[in-house]
């Protein structure tokens, strides 16, 4: 089968400190003839000794008509540069990608948006600027409409709209645009679960019906959902490319997505103050050689390991977990087991351990502080954690489920049902 996006040789430099134009204004070109020679004689060669990095190295890739490709990696990896690229807002510095139908691009919020229009005459700017005929935007005006859910903001200007409904007009109008190839770059960063949905549910059809999608984001319960395939970059090239469920499992495994650990190997330097400093926190698997990415099923640990300096400090620890929301999901301490342990009480280093069972975390990323607390009561010191570890769905792999469920857990609880009574 032909592909429907072929990438062969792709590379991207970009000259750190100077701005890239297709064309340039009377004014820039005789600021630069003029500026050339002094340059020269600084010894700056005309500029062309500032420093140079590669988005993309050498990067090749098909894609097929009706596949849906997820791209992943960390930020700076080269995930918007590829789809600028693919989406003609910019031009490679060599090789080339050939697209074979038209395309829609949603990369940026509000992206050809005028903020003194309503959101009426922005569905019709913004559906012209993609491509779309007047007659194509009349007979599917009422969809947009529902699907975007801002009847009663039709008439306001968009420049009243909060990033998330900026966002629900911007993913309406390109998603009616029937393209044979969808780009989306990061939709789901904004917006809530029910929106979140929505717009899988709907790139999921725009695949269905055999167009293409190829879809950027860090949600990687969504790529998994969503995607069949999957490509990981790293500084501007293809580490792996495979099975969606199979890449993103090995980017979690390798740490790119997160940080699991947090070490200071010197007590004079580490975090912390007179009473106790800080020597390593991580979380990992509960068993420990597992090699497996955390999901919502996998038992965990996270665990402390600090430096007591002072006899009889009687310390103990606790936690405060955040959801990626920033939302604290739960506490817990391990106070009431030290009290009254001598081998707590002792000068020395010390590793204390929460157990955390599987099937109780929702998924998404997660933080923590860790407070050290003296005598059960007084907090000598907190750290906020740089560790970051997200739990992933491995359901989400099946393809039946779209975006994470509310809450900020998740856990299975048992539940009966049976029949006390009967209708005549």
């Amino acid at each position: 089968m032909k592909p429907i996006v072929r990438v062969e040789s792709l590379s991207k430099q970009y000259v750190l400190g100077s701005r890239e134009s297709a064309y340039a204004t009377l004014r820039e070109s005789v600021v630069e003839a003029v500026l050339t020679p002094f340059q020269l004689l600084r010894g700056q060669n005309g500029g062309r000794n500032k420093e140079t990095i590669w988005a993309l190295q050498d990067l090749n890739f098909e894609v097929a008509p009706g596949e849906a490709l997820g791209v992943i990696g960390r930020n700076g990896a080269g995930k918007s540069t590829l789809l600028k690229i693919l989406s003609r807002i910019t031009q490679p510095t060599t090789g080339r990608a050939e697209l074979f139908g038209r395309v829609a691009s949603l990369l940026e919020v509000g992206t050809g948006f005028h903020p003194e229009l309503t959101g009426r005459e922005n569905i019709y700017l913004n559906g012209a600027v993609l491509g779309m005929k007047r007659s194509e935007l009349d007979r599917k005006f009422d969809q947009i409409v529902e699907f975007s859910e801002l009847q009663k903001f039709l008439d306001t200007p968009v420049k009243r709209y909060s990033s998330g409904m900026y966002m629900r007009l911007a993913f309406a109008v390109a998603s009616h645009l029937e393209p044979e190839i969808l780009v989306v770059d990061e939709v789901l960063a904004v917006g809530d679960a029910q929106f979140q949905k929505r717009c899988l549910g709907k790139m999921s059809n725009v695949a269905s019906e055999g167009r293409t999608v190829l879809f950027v984001s860090h949600n990687m319960n969504a790529v998994q959902s969503l995607c069949q395939r999957a490509i990981w970059l790293d500084h501007g090239k293809v580490v792996m490319e495979g099975a969606a469920s199979a890449v993103v499992n090995e980017y979690l495994v390798s740490g790119n997505a997160r940080q699991l650990e947090e070490v200071w190997d010197d007590v004079a330097t580490a975090p912390g103050n007179d009473i106790v400093r800080l020597h390593r926190v991580r979380v990992r698997p509960e068993s420990e050689y597992s090699g497996e990415a955390l999901t919502i099923k996998t038992p965990f640990v996270i665990e402390i390991e600090y430096w007591n300096l002072v006899p009889d400090a009687h310390l103990h620890i606790a936690l405060h977990l955040y959801t990626q929301q920033d939302i604290i999901a739960f506490t817990t301490g391990n106070g009431a087991q030290v009290v009254g342990g001598d081998a707590y009480t002792a000068a020395g280093l010390f590793r204390s351990t929460c157990y955390i069972p599987g099937e109780l975390l929702n998924t998404g990323r997660h933080r923590f502080k860790v407070l050290l607390v003296q005598d059960r009561e007084r907090i000598i010191y907190q750290h906020r954690s740089a560790v970051l570890f997200e739990i992933l769905d491995p359901d989400a792999a099946e393809g039946g489920v779209y975006a994470r469920e509310p809450g900020v857990v998740q856990p299975v609880l048992k539940w009966t049902t049976e029949q006390i009574g009967r209708v005549e």
